[in-house]
């Protein structure tokens, strides 16, 4: 059963990955790559390594998130002035 469910995970990254890469809007790809970083956080703990996952969900899906979404709409910011 879990090996299914690793299966899943490991699909849902690449087709989030995929989806990021090709995505038209900024935001919809900063959205996408969350996701892949909070599926890699269940990767992770279904490896049994609970240290890597909060670290990856506080970095990963959490600061970096924040930090490109406030650059975002910064950015966008700027364009409408």
């Amino acid at each position: 059963m879990m090996n299914y469910l690793i299966i899943l995970a490991g699909a849902m990254m690449i087709v989030a990955a995929v989806f990021a890469v090709e995505a038209k809007k900024i935001l919809d790809a900063v959205i996408a790559m969350s996701v892949v970083s909070l599926v890699s956080v269940f990767l992770f703990i279904a490896m049994r390594a609970p240290d890597v996952a909060i670290t990856e969900a506080s970095v990963g899906a959490g600061l970096v998130t924040a930090v490109f979404l406030v650059s975002l709409f910064k950015m966008k910011g700027g364009d409408e002035q």
